[in-house]
């Protein structure tokens, strides 16, 4: 499931998928086909969507336009708020595997904890239970779930979550957090993995110019950016960067030649601000945040 230049990471079930993935998380549709068709072209084989992105039917396109076999890309998915519920769940999979163009994904998440509806987030995850036992997905698991929400959903789970997608990069580390991933066999991977959110989200510097960075990048010759995956990638987390210029795309990809040394990871791992640039999975609720997903 990986090219030469991405290292393979294994899951608590076995299934093996690419530690670095392309991510579209507000990719517009327009952009979207080109940009994964790009990405896959430049040789990523892990491709991270989701219902609420608005943009599944486009990734799909771009697979099928590859060329290259199923078997080739790993593709995961995630389910909206709005719709979990065990049957609702269910069909949240119809609904993102039509518009994917594909019979089986390979992972599907919870996009966020409802904490306000827990009882929803259980029977969505059952569903992720049944999908999983029917062959339908080949891994199941969660995103921006907290140590509490972990805690909750294991309490009543079958199958411990795969994966657990949150927001990671140097300014806010979400250490607590990755720790129980880690005790419980659930793999980290990261959302904004470059920081990109601290690009255009008020208050804050943006990671990358950060002149720690800035230094490493410079002796190894490479960009802030790659310097950044490559934390990712040493200390064994997954990262799903997003970006729809091509040149962007290959730079991000082109991490396998250099190595941080640990004075370098021990550098970047004291940028950490604690500041959370995304929305406090708290503060998800289905007044708020709910939003119809389409049918396929």
């Amino acid at each position: 499931m990986s090219t030469p230049s991405t290292p393979a990471l294994t899951l608590n079930n076995g299934v093996t998928m690419p530690a670095l993935g392309f991510g579209v998380f507000q990719a517009p549709p327009d952009e979207t086909v080109a940009s994964v068709r790009t990405a896959l072209e430049t040789g990523y084989r892990l491709v991270d969507t989701a219902a609420a992105y608005g943009n599944e039917r486009e990734v799909g396109r771009a697979l099928a336009d590859s060329g290259l076999d199923r078997s080739e890309v790993f593709v995961e998915t995630k389910v909206w708020i709005s719709d979990y519920g065990y049957d609702t769940t269910l069909h949240a999979f119809d609904k993102s595997a039509g518009k994917l163009s594909v019979e089986q994904i390979d992972l599907l998440l919870l996009h966020q904890a409802l904490p306000s509806r827990f009882d929803l987030t259980l029977e969505a995850y059952r569903a992720l239970e049944t999908l999983l036992a029917d062959g339908k997905v080949r891994a199941i698991g969660v995103s921006n779930f907290m140590p509490e929400h972990l805690e909750r959903l294991l309490e009543t789970a079958s199958v411990v979550p795969a994966v657990n997608q949150i927001e990671v990069h140097p300014y806010f580390q979400q250490r607590d957090l990755q720790a129980v991933d880690a005790a419980h066999g659930i793999l980290t991977q990261a959302w904004s993995p470059i920081g990109g959110i601290t690009s255009y989200r008020e208050g804050g510097a943006r990671t990358f110019d950060d002149p720690e960075i800035l230094a490493i990048a410079e002796a190894h010759g490479k960009s802030a950016a790659q310097v950044m995956l490559r934390w990712h990638l040493q200390e064994g987390r997954s990262a799903i960067p997003k970006s729809t210029k091509p040149a962007r795309i290959a730079e991000n990809f082109d991490v396998a030649d250099f190595t941080l040394t640990d004075t370098e990871l021990a550098a970047i791992d004291a940028l950490d601000q604690g500041v959370r640039r995304g929305p406090d999975p708290a503060d998800i609720t289905l007044e708020s945040f709910g939003a119809e997903i389409p049918e396929a």
